[in-house]
């Protein structure tokens, strides 16, 4: 059986997932800071992790990452949703302590030059795909220039970011990424 975890879960815990959140007033399964190493999970028990709007607000991204990696099975799914660093909505909020564009998880993924020039971490991630706005907006409520915009940003996210996104800046990133351990299938 698919063994998933809703990082962060607040009150909004995905369906089936096994929920971990700091406040006990939420629907959290597991109640626990994520500030605090090591979760109390075993290593490689999760097939799918999913973290909506909540990295930004820990204190230390890489050692994050570094225990998804270490709870997360070989070729488990990592979907992590962000605001987006030209977004509006990643400074509003206070407990928001980092941002992100589209390549601040290259620095995980060995086929990106700034694993190999950086190596911040040993722990590795692909970056199967990005996406703006997932689900942020409903098709039906969504201004045909934004789906326009966002399906060219979906297919070319780094010419967006370095020519486009502070004329026309949108809200949220959806990275898809596979946990990669060596030597193991």
């Amino acid at each position: 059986m698919k063994k998933t975890l809703d990082l962060g879960c607040g009150n909004r815990k995905k369906e089936g997932m096994i929920g971990i959140d700091i406040n006990p007033n939420t629907d959290a399964d597991i109640i626990h800071d994520l500030n605090i190493f090591p979760y109390p999970f075993e290593e490689s028990t999760f097939d799918e992790i999913y973290a909506d709007n909540v990295i930004e607000h820990l204190d230390n991204p890489i050692k994050v990452m570094e225990e998804l990696h270490r709870i997360s099975k070989s070729g488990a799914s990592i979907i992590i949703k962000v605001p987006y660093f030209r977004s509006r909505y990643a400074f509003i909020d206070p407990t928001h302590r980092h941002f992100f564009t589209v390549e601040s998880f290259t620095y995980f993924d060995p086929e990106h030059s700034h694993h190999t020039l950086f190596n911040y971490s040993e722990f590795m991630f692909e970056t199967k795909k990005i996406i703006f706005d997932e689900n942020l907006y409903p098709k039906n409520l969504r201004h045909p220039i934004h789906s326009i915009l966002k399906y060219f940003c979906d297919k070319y996210p780094v010419f967006y970011e370095h020519h486009l996104s502070h004329l026309v800046p949108l809200d949220e990133l959806t990275f898809y990424l596979k946990t990669i351990k060596l030597g193991k299938i």
